[in-house]
This record gives C-alpha cells, structure tokens and sequence, in this order.
C-alpha cells in the first residue's frame, strides 16, 4: 500500500498539510494503512463518539478486513480533521472487490509503529528512537499513551492519579504535571489556566493533551502562558499544535 503523502487543507484556516497515514501490523505482519480518499475534504470533528472512529481496512496480503482506528490529523489552530477514507467495498486500481465478511479486529500483541521521531532536535537533545504509540479505545488508554509519549519525551517517575483528582491532573512527574482530556469537546481556556496554575505551584513544566482539539481562546491562552499542547490521535500519536510543544519535542525536559 502507497505511503506517500496526502495534501490536505483545514477548512477551518485554510492551511495546507501532508498527511501520511501511519501503517500497523495486519495479523498476517504486512504493514498497512487505511487507504486515504484522494480529493475528498476533511472535516472537522466537533463531537467525537468511540463507534465512528474506527475504519474498515483489507489487508493485500491475506485479504482479512479489519477495523482500525480513523485517520485523523490535527492543525495548528486547534482543529482535529476526519480525513476521508475509501470504502473497502470500493475497488482500487490494484485490488478486486472484497468478497469476505467483515471480521472483528485482530487482536495485537504488540504497540503500533509510528513514523520516525521528529527531526529537529537539537545536537544536545537526549538521542530517541522510535516513538511506539499505543492505540486509544477508552479513556484510560488516552491517559496511558499520554504517559507513553512523555517517557518518550525524556520525562521519569511517572505516575497516574486514580481516580482522577478534582484538579484534573492525570499524570505527574519529576518536573512534570499533566492533563489529558479524552472527552469530545475541544480544551477551554479554563482547562490551561488551572493547569498552570499547577505547574507554577508545583515548579514544573505543565503539558496538556487532548482528543477533540482546543478552542481558539485555548490557543491564545496557552501562547500566552507558554503551554505545551498536544492533540492525540487514536492510533495513540501525539501531535504538537504550538510552537511550546513543538520546543519540547525539539529539546526535550
């Protein structure tokens, strides 16, 4: 299956994107990736529900379909995109129609690959491998791939309040304290105010992930605080939208 790059424009700012959608182990081990939808536009994903963000994707290789997550890409200002996927039923160029039933997912043992880390880190940057997401089906997942990510980051003693604590802090470490929204409303203002109130409080660097995006007010709030965000997908892969998470992933804590 092609992994080259998809153009793709936000509706929302009018912003232009190369979107590559990440490729998992099929059961049988090839790698594969839901086939983009070339030409279609994306939507914007104002309410997010867990039984219409899964795909149905067939394997090349042994012809299995399975479910696997939505492919979804988040912008700069804040709005997460649905991108658009061919049907299975659809013929592409190279494949026939499918002619099996529709299978449950194939259970993985294994984390998802992602693509390579960011680039840009500094000479002094802590060398990091691959970053080795961990799929989102339920909350707790999204807390989980979350800590994931941090460790990945360079962040250590880490450990998750349960059950989550009034203040909305999931997770904290040695100089770190973060929130990780997994329901299906962008972050508010009020989110990144009390959690660097946080940070301040306890003099450490607050992060902030979320599913659904964040309002603009979010991201100008954050810019003035020097928040990091970060916007999951649910193939468990963070991704930066402002220039403090973008220096974190640089230069690490």
């Amino acid at each position: 299956m092609s992994r080259d790059g998809v153009p793709v424009r936000c509706p929302g700012c009018g912003r232009d994107h190369v979107y590559v959608p990440p490729a998992y182990p099929c059961a049988c081990g090839a790698p594969l990736a839901p086939p983009i939808q070339r030409g279609a536009p994306p939507s914007p994903i104002t309410h997010r529900t867990w039984t219409d963000t899964w795909v149905t994707v067939r394997c090349r290789s042994c012809d299995l379909q399975s479910q696997w997550p939505q492919p979804e890409l988040g912008c700069s200002c804040g709005t997460v995109l649905r991108v658009p996927v061919r049907p299975v039923t659809t013929p592409s160029p190279a494949t026939p129609p499918a002619t099996t039933p529709l299978a449950p997912p194939a259970p993985t043992t294994a984390a998802p690959r992602a693509p390579a880390p960011p680039p840009s880190a500094p000479a002094g940057a802590r060398a990091r491998g691959a970053f080795r997401p961990r799929t989102i089906r339920t909350a707790h997942d999204t807390v989980t791939a979350a800590a994931l990510y941090l460790v990945w980051l360079g962040f250590r003693e880490l450990y998750r309040a349960e059950p989550r604590p009034a203040s909305g802090i999931d997770l904290r470490g040695r100089g770190l304290v973060a929130r990780v929204d997994p329901t299906t409303l962008p972050a508010s203002p009020g989110a990144i105010e009390c959690l660097w109130l946080h940070a301040m409080t306890a003099e450490a660097c607050g992060v902030h992930f979320s599913l659904a995006g964040y309002t603009r007010e979010a991201l100008l709030r954050a810019d003035d605080l020097w928040v990091p965000l970060f916007v999951l997908d649910l193939a468990g892969t963070p991704q930066p939208v402002n220039a403090a998470a973008r220096e974190l992933v640089a230069s690490g804590p």
